[in-house]
């Protein structure tokens, strides 16, 4: 029954355990029982047990797992659904009197949560809670509704589907008995005797109510307009996506005042600065009060520190159901192997213990991308490296100083126009924020880069530190009017045209990686960091290494202007005896 003053059941046991000491959370699962605390003590939040109730009595009734054997939800299950389905408040509306022709007042009981975040470590079966929920609303709501789900491939979309679609084929309950008696292929007979619920190749439908669960492909174009009950998004954070899909679904389901959920679910990923650390910082930002909106759920389960790894009775705060959908053993063999091979460790940080990590370990392992002390090189001789492939909106310096213990020092000078940061999304400006204070990026007034600018402020650059520049290095495209002046201004000697391809790059990219994971190269800005972690190398059947980005927001520039200095160098090793 309804109640402003109640303890929802499953929280309740949830929290006088983690009271006790027996479940152990992080941070941010704090400050969303923190949240919940608020709603209860709120006298305008009604809580009603019936309906979550209703919920895991038609789960535990009808439905079953992948594999046919029968469903008996889990604690976190009913903590999740619980929060989704139990918080209830009433609001006036203008509601339309057929008999009257007029609009009147009237009270309306609304549901609260709208959107559910579930960021929890991989084997959490959360995919699994996304079905149960699918079921429940395709069976037992009345009403003619759409529901969608979207994953980053169609496959794992499918994966949503599986259990609903061999609870179908089982039909456990007295529900789902009902619902598929008959045939499909009964379509001129008696209409009792035909399928009421079946897979088709549109989807899951409902033939009773013409409802439809459908599988749409993770992109704002497939899913903005849609007018859904219910929508589920699997890994929206851990797939390589650069725009905000949960912003037009939501749009889209939001028409004509209508009660809707999205649950969106993902482990942790390693992709970085995009729109999901932006909708992460939103969170956050909720999560701690500085901005109030009762009607989105967040559960976050992550550990608060990487030293936790280290003790298996923290790795609860990243999986609830750590012992039950995953085993322990699953998690310490992942832990041995990210000690063994560390080009894992990013991917099994962030999966396992949604530890959000830097860039990508594709040619850079996170160890060698990790900052040296700060050093100055100030009045020392030095290769530059440029590239300005994308001298409209990006140009990089490298500088690499030879020392005389076998080490070389970097230090970088990277320029972008004021119009390319303004277009950064919220999380990637923040990082170029950073970029800016510690002086190793500059932004320059204008649409696209003056490359007499950007020549101006190197120039000055290098006078100001007293660099002594023996070589420079470029890669020809687009670098034929800042090439022209520098030779005119320090003359030709020393200047080493650097072709990018596989025949070029693959001994130079060898060697910086040999002193990468020697520790080597004493780089000590996050820019360098950065672009480091998001180089990607393709390597052929011969074993020839080429530089590659992904997308063009993940910067790798500085690395090949890295490259480029390193060419230059070997070339004019004489002018640094």
């Amino acid at each position: 029954m309804l109640s402003n003053t109640a303890v929802p059941r499953y929280y309740g046991e949830f929290r006088d355990k983690v009271i006790a000491g027996e479940i152990p959370v992080c941070h941010e699962v704090s400050m969303e029982m923190n949240r919940i605390d608020d709603l209860i003590r709120d006298p305008g939040i009604y809580y009603d047990d019936r309906a979550v109730e209703g919920w895991i009595a038609f789960c535990e009734i009808e439905l079953t797992l992948t594999d046919g054997s029968d469903l008996y939800l889990l604690d976190s299950f009913k903590l999740w659904a619980e929060q989704a389905y139990g918080w209830y408040y009433f609001v006036e509306r203008e509601i339309f009197n057929p008999i009257t022709k007029q609009y009147e007042p009237k009270v309306v009981k609304k549901r609260l949560i709208k959107k559910q975040f579930l960021i929890v470590g991989r084997g959490a079966a959360k995919s699994m809670y996304g079905s149960c929920l699918h079921a429940y609303e395709l069976i037992c709501d009345t009403d003619t509704t759409k529901q969608v789900t979207t994953s980053p491939t169609m496959k794992q979309s499918e994966e949503m589907l599986s259990p609903l679609i061999t609870a179908i084929a089982r039909a456990r309950g007295p529900v789902l008995k009902f619902m598929t008696e008959g045939s499909l292929q009964n379509t001129t007979g008696d209409r009792s005797k035909r399928m009421k619920l079946s897979p088709t190749k549109k989807g899951i439908e409902n033939f009773v109510t013409n409802s439809i669960l459908e599988i749409r492909p993770m992109s704002v174009d497939k899913l903005q307009g849609l007018r859904c009950k219910l929508a589920t998004l699997d890994e929206w954070l851990s797939c390589d996506i650069r725009e905000d899909v949960i912003g037009p679904l939501e749009q889209g389901c939001a028409k004509d005042d209508a009660e809707y959920l999205i649950v969106a679910m993902s482990s942790e990923g390693t992709v970085r600065n995009g729109p999901g650390d932006t909708i992460k910082m939103e969170l956050l930002e909720m999560l701690k009060g500085e901005y109030i909106n009762p009607h989105v759920s967040i559960w976050w389960y992550k550990l608060d520190d990487i030293k936790e790894v280290a003790y298996p009775e923290m790795w609860m705060k990243a999986n609830p159901n750590i012992g039950k959908t995953v085993t322990y053993e699953a998690y310490q063999l992942d832990v041995e192997r990210m000690e063994k091979a560390p080009a894992t460790r990013n991917d099994i940080l962030a999966k396992r213990f949604d530890l959000p990590m830097e860039g990508y370990t594709y040619y850079f392992a996170y160890e060698e991308t990790e900052l040296h002390r700060h050093r100055t090189f100030n009045g020392m001789p030095c290769a530059l490296g440029a590239d300005l492939s994308r001298g409209d909106d990006f140009c990089a310096f490298t500088f690499v100083f030879p020392l005389a213990n076998g080490c070389f020092g970097v230090k970088t000078r990277s320029y972008i126009s004021s119009r390319t940061r303004e277009k950064l999304s919220e999380a990637m400006r923040k990082k170029y924020d950073d970029f800016i204070n510690e002086g190793s990026l500059e932004v320059i007034d204008g649409n696209v880069l003056d490359l007499d600018d950007v020549y101006s402020d190197l120039d000055q650059f290098i006078t100001e530190h007293d660099y002594d520049v023996s070589c420079f290095g470029y890669d020809p495209y687009n670098a034929a009017d800042f090439v022209d002046k520098w030779t005119k201004e320090n003359g030709p000697f020393g200047v080493v045209k650097v072709i990018q391809g596989v025949r070029t790059e693959s001994v130079p990219l060898g060697e910086l990686k040999k002193l990468a994971e020697d520790r080597m190269l004493l780089f000590d800005e996050e820019l360098m960091k950065f672009t480091m972690g998001n180089s990607v190398v393709i390597t052929d059947t011969n074993g020839n290494r080429k530089l590659l980005k992904i997308r063009h927001d993940e910067k790798i520039d500085n690395v090949a202007a890295l490259m480029d200095a390193w060419v230059a160098y070997k070339a004019n090793k004489d002018a640094f005896e």
